[in-house]
């Protein structure tokens, strides 16, 4: 055994004695949040896949087009190879939607985090990000080597007492914050968060991964707090169905960005499949705002069937406490037949190991009302009692 070996062991016997060891599930996924694993069906309540567009006729359809007229794979990064047609009609989509004047889309909404950042702040520059804020715009904080200060969830209180502490020793200012909050559901403040941002002259910067396609008409968390954010934000592998990030910006930072993000000049691009796939999804969600309102009230159904809080959006958390809390919360729905995965730290904060339940548009109603019926009178009472 080598020595890489045994920091190995040693790590993942740690990971095991915490109930923190992670693995990898072989999982087949079919229409209506179906999904096949270990030889047994499941309904899924833990995919991000929130208006069922990953299964989608015309998704599929278009991805096939794309590859029969341009094959399987790009090649090299879209300053090397050439900026593919496809991208410049999903960028315009894009756009058009946020109300901005330009798009530029990465190869994930990890790349484009720990791109854009660090492509508009430095050493010198000060950055101010909510603490539950993911964990790629934190990596894409650090990567900037500006100074990084985390203000308390949602409180834009802190958010300003912090600004007007910090930001005038600073040359920029960026705030950090999701649209949608990933594992807890909640909206962040923007109206106040943007109006606090203006007024000390710090950019604002959001991720809206969680509520593209799902709150504001579809449009996206800035649509329902009618603000427009300096950087918006999003991928296209949760609600679109296909796979990619992008930010929505002016056209000026978009240019900046092009000549600047690392994570978009030193990767390859995306598969042209990928891309028309995208703006089948993109086209969807402009198009049909009932369908977008879907997972919002399936979520809500959940909710009120279960007892619990209402949401706002449509993730469902319920903290259990401890990981194998949550464990064994998640085996005892995998025994009904549903698969909702646990949460566990450093995902979320310690003591906080949760079921993150996501809806989708596509999910039976008959199963969200029995797995409600479960959650209510197995889990629920189990942690009450």
């Amino acid at each position: 055994m080598t020595s890489l070996d045994e920091f190995a062991r040693s790590k993942l016997g740690e990971a095991e004695a915490r109930a923190l060891k992670r693995s990898l599930a072989e999982t087949a996924h079919a229409p209506g949040q179906r999904v096949l694993r270990g030889g047994r069906n499941f309904v899924s309540f833990c995919a991000n896949d929130y208006l069922g567009l990953a299964q989608h006729p015309a998704l599929k359809a278009a991805a096939k087009r794309a590859v029969d007229e341009y094959g399987a794979g790009a090649g090299a990064s879209r300053l090397v190879t050439g900026n593919h047609p496809l991208y410049a009609e999903l960028e315009a989509k894009l756009a058009a939607l946020k109300q901005t004047e330009a798009a530029l889309v990465f190869g994930s909404g990890y790349l484009a985090n720990v791109g854009v950042v660090p492509a508009l702040v430095g050493a010198g520059d000060l950055i101010l990000a909510d603490e539950l804020a993911h964990a790629c715009l934190i990596s894409g904080a650090r990567l900037s080597g500006a100074r990084v200060v985390l203000f308390r969830h949602n409180d834009v209180d802190d958010l300003r007492a912090n600004l007007a502490h910090e930001r005038s020793a600073a040359r920029h200012c960026l705030v950090l914050t999701e649209g949608v909050f990933s594992m807890d559901g909640d909206l962040a403040p923007l109206g106040e968060i943007a109006r606090v941002a203006l007024a000390h002259r710090a950019w604002l910067m959001t991720d809206d991964a969680h509520g593209f396609g799902v709150v504001g008409n579809g449009r996206g968390s800035a649509t329902q707090w009618n603000v427009t954010p300096d950087l918006q934000m999003g991928t296209l592998s949760k609600a679109v169905g296909s796979y990619g990030g992008y930010v929505c910006a002016s056209r000026a930072v978009v240019e900046l960005l092009v000549t600047r993000a690392r994570s978009l000049i030193y990767a390859t691009a995306l598969p042209a499949p990928t891309i028309a796939a995208a703006i089948a999804g993109v086209d969807i969600i402009a198009s049909d705002t009932a369908l977008c309102a879907k997972p919002l009230a399936h979520a809500r159904a959940f909710a009120r069937a279960a007892g619990l809080p209402v949401p706002a959006s449509s993730i469902v958390p319920l903290l259990l406490g401890s990981p194998d809390a949550a464990l064994a919360a998640s085996r005892l729905l995998e025994d009904e037949g549903f698969l909702v995965v646990a949460i566990r730290p450093p995902t979320v904060p310690e003591g906080t190991a949760r079921l993150r339940f996501s809806f989708a548009a596509d999910h039976a109603m008959e199963d969200i009302l029995r797995l409600a019926e479960i959650v209510r009178t197995h889990i629920l009472a189990r942690r009450a009692a």
